[in-house]
């Protein structure tokens, strides 16, 4: 009897393919292990950040370096709403040297039509306060004033406004222990009507 001869290349279990499998399973695990080591380190990243915010000493820290910038800063409205920030830059150029241009936008990306030309000198605010109501694009640019500090949790407030259209509703007193007119009944009192034949 004659067995027919096998390649054994190609059937599992032959040296040349466990080896090459055991070499893809040691490059996974590697692969695995270097994820894992990525995200432990971001997750580390992200909870030394969390711990700064909630760090009211760094809050302070923050606060401070903002209040710092704003006070190198200017706000500029009426920006035409094709203007650029390199634009804005060369416009306040000659006043000192622009750190940063910002552009307010909604959330659609369209501009809001003002920005915030922050300087790195502070001395360059008073030049750019005499930029005021220059044109820039063909339009006037109006109310450039020393950037504001937001403080946060200092909202203004403002009380409700009253609607026109709604009627004063005013709260009902009753001299009585009980309703002569049964519960939640209240007398209406109906504006005196015009003279009608028809009823």
């Amino acid at each position: 009897m004659e067995h027919a001869k096998v390649d054994m290349a190609g059937v599992e279990g032959t040296p040349d393919n466990n080896e090459t499998e055991l070499e893809d399973m040691q490059k996974r695990l590697k692969e695995m292990e270097d994820e894992s080591a990525a995200l432990r380190e971001m997750q580390a990243k992200f909870e030394s950040q969390m711990a700064s915010a909630q760090d009211p000493g760094s809050a302070a820290a923050t606060q401070a370096n903002r209040e710092e910038a704003d006070s190198r800063s200017v706000f500029v409205g009426n920006v035409d709403y094709s203007c650029t920030p390199e634009e804005v830059h060369q416009h306040f150029q000659p006043c000192g040297t622009v750190n940063r241009v910002t552009i307010r936008t909604d959330k659609f990306g369209q501009p809001k039509g003002y920005a915030y030309v922050e300087f790195l000198e502070a001395e360059a605010v008073q030049e750019a306060l005499l930029l005021n109501d220059s044109e820039l694009h063909g339009r006037h640019l109006k109310q450039v004033t020393a950037k504001r500090t937001n403080v946060p949790g200092m909202k203004q407030y403002r009380p409700r406004r009253p609607n026109p259209y709604m009627r004063a509703s005013s709260p009902i007193v009753a001299p009585y222990l009980y309703s002569p007119y049964g519960y939640g009944k209240v007398p209406r009192f109906r504006m005196p009507m015009r003279y009608s034949p028809y009823f």
